[in-house]
């Protein structure tokens, strides 16, 4: 079989979720190495407010981003499972029907997010010197949610089937074009944050491509027009399994729209500093992302097997490399991230110096209780695995409850860096449920 499937039902659990997992690390490096540049040469051309203007618009992008991400990450539960158990006609059929409904939950959402633009800038109090631009970079990214749909979906099934290496060709060949583009886009034509947008639609674009590709050289998921057939069954069990996965990312979403709220009201240095730190925050979860995807697969390759004991090791064993990676992740912030946040800035000295303060004390923080975080993931992702998204879906719950709770409150007895404190909050609390829950649900089995 072509296409470096992976099957993670035998050998060394550790090792397996490990090599399996660095190949999505250097993916997810290459993809916040282009977001970030993005911010940069938005940051350092265009200017502060721009930055802001981009900033304003982050949680509103993660949230539609995060409504088909997490039905393409539920969809491949059952790609995953079906592989690990063998039944061939099964996973073809899985196949098929997440393209149905992944093309049917990209039209939809495309267009309520257009119409929902301004609106939704304008609910969050966005900064009016800089709405104009923040309009302008939303409507472009949004134009790409057939593009982000095509590729999330496209990924999910390769990283289902043991795939990392191809998720992670396909992050550098968009990382190399969107760096490009932004430097002909914005530095060499002068389009701004027009500029910055249509590089990323462009460049995941071709990403999309790259995974398409490759899965058409994979016999197993090689997919014809009966397999396309409508079975009710399978529908409303995708559906099970990626509504909830889309709707906690709704919810954690509309949590951080509560706490992009609050920034905004704190003028546009502050929403520059917050956007600053924020564009590191994918560098400090990239690799808690790459155990997640490892464990989500592993566990469910494993399940559909019916090794229980070997789900238990090799969650144990991603629990210790995620508590480590964790560890050296948060130090070379803790040392260098006011260094990596002054590439961000530019303009005003005195200013320059006011965001990056701001910045690196979100940072700093951010980075002190990344242990968190990362265990939030192994714990999700374990569930995921599983087959169960209502829990990690209530966990969403819970973080939109404590972001919100401390985004609201804090700042009223700490001033402004208590909003600070709201993301740290809903890790925790998320986590902790988790935890539980997961030797919960490992003890049933």
């Amino acid at each position: 079989m072509s296409g470096n499937v992976k099957n993670m039902t035998s050998g060394s659990p550790g090792k397996l979720i490990l090599f399996f997992a660095l190949p999505l690390m250097a993916g997810n490096v290459f993809q916040q190495f282009y977001t970030m540049v993005d911010a940069m040469v938005v940051g350092q051309i265009v200017g502060v407010k721009a930055l802001a203007a981009v900033g304003a618009a982050d949680w509103i992008i993660w949230m539609v981003q995060g409504i088909v991400s997490g039905g393409a990450q539920g969809f491949s539960i059952l790609t995953s499972q079906n592989y690990g158990a063998g039944k061939a006609k099964e996973l073809r059929r899985t196949v098929a029907g997440s393209y149905t409904l992944m093309a049917v939950i990209a039209v939809a959402v495309l267009a309520v997010s257009q119409v929902g633009a301004v609106p939704l800038l304008t609910f969050l109090n966005t900064p009016s010197d800089v709405m104009d631009m923040s309009v302008t970079y939303i409507r472009i990214i949004f134009c790409g949610i057939p593009v982000i749909a095509a590729y999330n979906t496209f990924a999910s099934i390769l990283r289902a089937l043991g795939n990392g290496r191809s998720p992670l060709i396909a992050m550098i060949v968009a990382a190399v074009i969107n760096v490009g583009l932004d430097l002909l886009f914005v530095a060499g034509f002068g389009w701004g944050v027009a500029g910055a947008a249509g590089a990323t639609v462009i460049a995941q674009g071709f990403s999309a491509l790259y995974c398409f590709m490759v899965l058409r050289k994979i016999e197993a998921v090689r997919i014809s027009r009966e397999d396309f057939q409508m079975e009710t069954g399978l529908f409303a069990q995708l559906a099970g399994l990626g509504a909830p996965l889309a709707f906690q990312n709704i919810i954690i979403s509309v949590g951080g729209l509560v706490v992009q709220y609050v920034v905004n009201g704190y003028g546009f240095l502050f929403v520059a500093g917050f956007t600053a730190a924020n564009k590191l925050y994918g560098v400090l979860e990239l690799a808690a992302i790459s155990y997640g995807y490892a464990i989500t697969t592993y566990v469910g390759q494993n399940l559909g097997a019916g090794n229980i004991p070997r789900i238990k090791a090799g969650v144990k064993s991603g629990g210790v490399m995620a508590v480590f990676t964790a560890l050296v992740i948060g130090l070379v912030m803790i040392i260098g991230g006011r260094a990596i946040l002054s590439l961000f800035v530019s303009g005003d000295p005195r200013e320059a110096e006011q965001v990056l303060d701001i910045a690196y004390h979100y940072l700093f923080l951010m980075a002190v209780f990344l242990v968190v975080l990362y265990l939030l993931y192994v714990f999700r992702s374990a569930i995921q695995g599983l087959g169960n998204t209502v829990i990690p879906m209530a966990s969403g719950i819970v973080e939109f409850f404590m972001r919100v709770g401390a985004a609201m409150v804090l700042p009223l007895f700490i001033g402004q860096t208590g909003i600070f404190y709201a993301e740290i909050s809903a890790w925790s609390g998320a986590a902790l449920l988790l935890a539980v829950s997961y030797f919960w649900l490992i003890r049933k089995y």
